[in-house]
This record gives C-alpha cells, structure tokens and sequence, in this order.
C-alpha cells in the first residue's frame, strides 16, 4: 500500500490537448475497440475541456474522456490504463477527475461487462440494458427513397436527433455527418425526417453510428444505403439488445456478435426514444 502511495504522489492528471487526444484513441485501437480514423479531432469536438491524460513520472500512464453535452447531461469513455500502470490506482483517480468535471449531471457510460459489477458499486451507476456489437459485410445496392444528408436542412437533423439522444450536440454532429472517409443518408416522407444513419472508416472496416429511424423499414432501407456505400468491406453495427426491430435487421443480414457492453447511468436512463435507436453512434461518446 506505501508503493501504492508513493505512486498515487507522483502522478498527474490535466486536461488533454487536441494533438494528445490521439493517444487516447491509440489506447482505444489497442484495447481493440476499433476506433474511426478521424475520431481524435471529432471526439474534440463535443468537448475540448472533457479530455483527460494521467501521467506517472512523466510517462503517460491512461486516459479517459468526460464529454459534458449541456448541463444535466454527460458521457463517460475512452476510459484506459496502459497495462504496465495497472494496479496502481490510476483507473480510480482517472475517474474521481472526470466525475468531479461532469459534478451533478446524469452520466451515461458503455462498460465492458466485467466491470460492471465495479461500477455498480465504486462509482454507483445503474445498469440499463446491453448494446451489441454486430459485424457483417458491405454491398447491395442504394434503394430508391434515401437522400444524402446534404439535403436535408441541418436544424431539422438536430431536432429529430435530439429524440434519440439525452442532449443536444449541435457542434458534434455537424462534423460527424461531415467527416472524411465517411456517408450519410437520411429519410424523409413530406419535407419530415423519418430517419437518417452515418458510416464512418475506421481501422478495420467501417461502423454505423448513429442510425435512428421512426419505423423498421425506414431504418432497414438506410442501412442498406449505408452497406451499399462500402462494396465488400467489413460493416459493424451497435445495437441497443432492447430494440428488437433492430436486432432483427441484423440477423436478417447475417451479421455475427461480436462483444457487448452494459449502458449504465449515474441518475436514471434517460428519456429518449430508444424504440427508434438501431445503431449507437459510439460507444464512447454516447
């Protein structure tokens, strides 16, 4: 325990500058967690304050992100300790620093399923369901009845975004359905959303992230567009096990399990439209 101290004196935790957040996402590719390629500057982006390094006599020992998205709600992630540094009680300082920045807020995190029992008691979360890791293949064709996001009107996005997730993340989105390397298709019946899906590169293959969607079929039919847009790579799609529409298009299109992770909050699950969420925009983000 005296070891333990002395290590605990010695070590550091500030806040990340945007060129370290790089490292994080390097910690995340080596977990195997599979990151996008521009996840770095994107994750910045929904909070340049919420970024956390831990240093041990100079060395940089762990990370962990805190995104506060407004004031009552926040998001837990890209939570590593290098393996050399474990056990020494940088994972729990790591979190003291980033539940003391989201102080009062209801806070979401997406754990691995062996911590869960941990969280539940050090940090006092509450498990709420399991998101699904889900890997198939790219291909087919666009179906008729999709647009590219471009056309719809960036406000309209935002509203009907804000039905799936707890806050709103204006700056966030905007880059996500932006980014590099990436497509974005939506539905519309009238002028209304009905739905709407990004798929990002990432170092293997491509993820779906976020994919909302008022009915199965108009989720099925963005999907579709999605894969189609990545002939023959490897799609991944996290889906939240309760929507059961969701797990089905998944299965319909042959896609394997590949891990779970257990959503868990600080306060209580939010109240978001969780029928409508078939694929999780990240696991680190929310």
């Amino acid at each position: 325990m005296e070891k333990n101290s002395e290590h605990i004196k010695e070590l550091i935790i500030r806040k990340m500058s945007r060129e370290e957040v790089e490292f994080a996402v390097e910690m995340a590719a080596a977990e195997g967690w599979n990151p996008g390629i521009h996840d770095g500057e994107l994750f910045y982006e929904a909070d340049n304050d919420g970024f956390f390094i831990a240093e041990l006599e100079g060395k940089p020992a762990g990370c962990a992100s805190a995104v506060a998205y407004d004031d009552s709600f926040g998001f837990l992630g890209l939570y590593v300790v290098k393996p050399e540094f474990r056990k020494k009680y940088i994972g729990r300082k790591l979190t003291e620093k980033c539940l003391e920045y989201l102080e009062d807020r209801n806070i979401g995190l997406d754990g691995v399923v062996e911590n869960e029992k941990k969280y539940q008691k050090m940090m006092k979360f509450s498990s709420s369901y399991s998101n699904l890791r889900f890997e198939g293949k790219g291909g087919g064709e666009i179906p008729g009845g999709i647009v590219k996001i471009s056309e719809v009107p960036f406000g309209k996005l935002l509203s009907y975004d804000r039905r799936m997730f707890p806050a709103p993340r204006s700056g966030f989105l905007k880059k996500w359905i932006n980014q590099p390397d990436s497509y974005a298709f939506a539905a519309l019946e009238e002028g209304a959303m009905k739905g709407y899906g990004v798929i990002r590169k990432c170092r293997v293959g491509y993820k779906v992230g976020p994919l909302f969607a008022d009915e199965q079929d108009t989720a099925e039919k963005i999907f579709r567009a999605l894969k189609a847009s990545v002939p023959g790579e490897t799609v991944y799609l996290d889906v939240p096990e309760p929507n059961e529409k969701a797990m089905e298009i998944a299965n319909k299109y042959h896609m394997n399990v590949m891990f779970k992770t257990i959503r868990m909050y600080s306060l209580k699950e939010p109240d978001i439209e969780l029928d409508k969420v078939y694929g999780v925009t990240s696991f680190e983000l929310g």
